[in-house]
């Protein structure tokens, strides 16, 4: 009997070795193997690091960009549950992952029983016959034998499922550092423009003063008295504003940090990317795109959808479940574990699957419809990695030359101001134009500003994009 056994356990899990999910295929790329090119576009250079390869200590250069992200990595709350959803996603694996092997109990039983006299096959008792049993042993119920992949298939589906987690916790935190690195640089670019615009209104003030006095002198008409008021009422109004945005950005920035900012955060440098961050290799390949984690955490939910194809195919053939024990029985529990008290059972059952109402056929086209599924979002995945980075490519291929017009206008706005300055103190012109070049280099350090903060950002979005700051 225990050969027969042994030989037929070694013969199950020899066809355990069976699998009905399909062979695992990566979709071919949906989109072109090279960046665009273009009027939009700089030449890309081969390079020897991609992106991906480049922790974000490395990228950022700013001692305070870099000590708040340090802060938000570790109390950030979203990135908090996303580093738990991999944790339980892990628990969930194991759990389906036990389904693979027996469930092994000890068992200890001791049963009391009394029966009447006139029941017992002893005739001539009056007293009830009172019986004791004792038993001890180990055993497994419902041992499935996976002999044509069901659980293996469940466990491979749980697997992925946990490894898609992982990726996507590495896409929350590539997120949360691009977050963080645009609100500070928001918040940077607030404060210039709060410094600018305490300036220009204190010069606005001054001229607001200096045109009444010349009314006073009657000089001036009250049109110009007018048009300065305008110009000092503007930038207060804006200092209103930059005032409240600082503010608010200070309060965002608190928010995926996790805590409130710093108040000894190292001095911010400029605007400037040779000061706060490196240069992005894009390279020459789209290929850099599938390591992105938000691509493999497609793709591992595809693998995991394929797996589920195999389990609902299982369904179809029959189960094999085996429940035994063995273990030591006796009268009084001294007489457990002597010879000869040995007891064992084995119960190996099959169930073979004849009708159920469509339900098993509904459930394999369901896996294989969302296999189908899976296969679009994974493409779709792979679509949309490369809209951002072709994006992010153009912005970088422009930015550049319109920051150096911007620059030249604001120059040039200034060299104007200026020179309508001394042409109203030498009386060619009237002040009305001084305010006019005034309002006009106002608004073109305003944008200029604004237009440092769009470049720097561009470049923490190829970054991001191109799957940078995982490490």
């Amino acid at each position: 009997m225990s050969r027969s056994l042994l030989s037929l356990s070694l013969g199950a899990l020899l066809l355990a070795g069976c699998s009905l999910e399909p062979d695992y295929v990566r979709p071919a790329s949906s989109v072109p193997a090279a960046w665009p090119t273009g009027a939009a576009y700089a030449a890309q250079q081969a390079s020897g690091r991609d992106a991906d390869a480049i922790g974000w200590r490395e990228f950022f250069t700013d001692p305070g960009l870099r000590r708040l992200i340090g802060i938000a990595l570790e109390n950030n709350r979203d990135l908090r549950v996303s580093t738990l959803n991999v944790a339980a996603a892990e628990a969930q694996y194991r759990s389906t992952r036990g389904g693979l092997f027996p469930a092994i109990g000890g068992t200890g039983d001791a049963t009391y029983g009394q029966t009447p006299a006139d029941l017992t096959s002893a005739g001539n008792r009056t007293a009830p016959v009172t019986s004791r049993t004792f038993s001890a042993g180990v055993g497994f119920t419902a041992f499935e034998l996976d002999l044509f992949g069901r659980v293996r298939s469940q466990t491979r589906s749980a697997f992925e499922a946990m490894l898609s987690q992982e990726e996507t916790r590495r896409a929350a935190q590539i997120s949360l550092i691009g977050q963080v690195a645009d609100a500070y640089l928001t918040l940077l670019a607030d404060r210039a423009l709060l410094r600018l615009t305490e300036q220009t209104l204190a010069s606005q003030q001054e001229s607001f003063r200096l045109t009444q006095a010349t009314m006073t002198g009657g000089t001036a008409t009250a049109l110009t008295l007018r048009q300065a008021q305008t110009s000092v009422e503007t930038a207060r109004a804006n200092l209103a504003q930059y005032t409240r945005q600082v503010a608010q950005d200070e309060n965002a920035l608190a928010l995926l940090l996790g805590q409130p900012v710093p108040a000894d955060l190292p001095r911010a440098a400029e605007l400037s990317p040779a000061l706060m961050m490196a240069d992005v290799p894009a390279g020459l390949s789209s290929d850099v795109l599938l390591r992105r984690p938000d691509v493999l955490a497609a793709e591992h939910l595809l693998m995991a959808a394929n797996a589920d194809i195999g389990a609902a195919r299982a369904a179809f053939f029959p189960s094999v479940t085996l429940t035994g024990s063995y273990g030591t029985a006796g009268a009084a529990f001294s007489r457990l574990f002597q010879p000869n008290s040995g007891q064992w059972t084995f119960s190996p059952g099959i169930t073979i699957p004849i009708f159920s109402g469509g339900t098993n056929q509904a459930n394999l086209d369901y896996a294989k419809l969302q296999q189908r599924i899976e296969v679009a979002t994974y493409e779709k995945a792979i679509q949309t990695a490369f809209r951002e980075t072709a994006d992010a490519l153009a912005a970088r291929g422009t930015y550049g030359d319109q920051l150096q017009a911007q620059q030249s206008l604001t120059e040039a706005y200034a060299d104007s101001y200026r020179l309508a300055q001394l042409r109203f103190r030498s009386g060619v012109d009237s002040f009305l134009t001084v305010l006019d070049s005034q309002r006009e280099l106002y608004s073109a350090q305003q944008s200029l500003i604004t237009l440092q903060r769009d470049l720097l950002s561009a470049r923490v979005t190829l970054f991001k994009v191109l799957g940078g700051g995982a490490r």
